[in-house]
C-alpha cells in the first residue's frame, strides 16, 4: 500500500472530489514536517540552553512552525471531516432533518472560514507595522496561514456542501479492513 493510500481518508468518499485528493495528501505531509520541525527546535532551543548557549532565533522558528501546523491541521481535517465538525448530532439523524443539520453545521464552518479569511488578512496586513526580535521580520510572515487556511477550509466545506445536497450525506461507511470484526451479544450466546 503506497503513502498516498495510508495518508488519504476513505470515509465519507462520496462527500470528496478525487481532483482534491492531491491537496489533501499535501497538506498531510506538510502537517507531519511541520510537527517534526516544531519538535526538533523545542528539543535544540532546550539543549542550547541548557548548555548555556542559546539560540535566541529557534523561539521564533518554533512559534512559526506552530502556528503553521495549527491552521495546516485545521485545514486538512476540515477535508477529513476529523474538525469542525458535530457528528454526533448529524449521525443521529437519518433524512430530512440530518439534510438539515448537515447543511447548518457545514454553514457556519462557511462563517468561521469567512472570518479566517476577512480578519486574518487584515491583521497580516497589520502584521507589516511590527517586528519579531531579534530576527526583525515582519510579525505578518505568522499571519499570513491564517486566510490561507480561511480559504482551504472554505473550499473543503463547498465540495463537502455541493457533494452532500447531489450524493446525500447519510450513507453508510465500508467496513475498516483493519478492524476485527464486530461480534454480537447475540453472536457470543449462540458460540459452545
Amino acid at each position: 500500500m503506497a503513502i498516498a493510500d495510508k495518508l488519504l481518508v476513505q470515509r465519507q468518499r462520496h462527500l470528496k472530489w478525487r481532483w482534491l485528493d492531491w491537496l489533501e495528501l499535501t497538506l498531510m505531509v506538510l502537517c507531519g514536517v511541520l510537527c517534526f520541525g516544531f519538535s526538533l527546535s523545542v528539543t535544540a532551543d532546550i539543549v542550547t540552553r541548557t548548555i548555556g548557549h542559546p539560540w535566541l532565533w529557534l523561539q521564533e522558528v518554533t512559534s512559526t512552525l506552530f502556528i503553521y501546523a495549527i491552521f495546516i491541521g485545521a485545514a486538512a481535517a476540515t477535508r477529513r471531516n476529523d474538525h469542525l465538525y458535530l457528528t454526533a448530532i448529524s449521525e443521529a439523524m437519518h433524512g430530512t432533518p440530518r439534510l438539515i443539520v448537515e447543511v447548518l453545521i457545514r454553514l457556519v464552518v462557511l462563517g468561521v472560514a469567512f472570518c479566517l479569511i476577512w480578519y486574518g488578512y487584515q491583521n497580516y496586513l497589520r502584521g507589516f507595522g511590527s517586528f519579531r526580535l531579534p530576527s526583525g521580520t515582519p510579525i505578518a510572515s505568522l499571519y499570513a496561514i491564517i486566510p490561507l487556511s480561511g480559504v482551504l477550509i472554505g473550499l473543503f466545506t463547498i465540495e463537502q456542501l455541493v457533494n452532500g445536497l447531489r450524493n446525500g450525506f447519510d450513507h453508510p461507511e465500508p467496513p475498516d479492513e483493519g478492524a476485527a470484526p464486530v461480534v454480537s451479544d447475540a453472536q457470543m450466546r449462540a458460540q459452545p
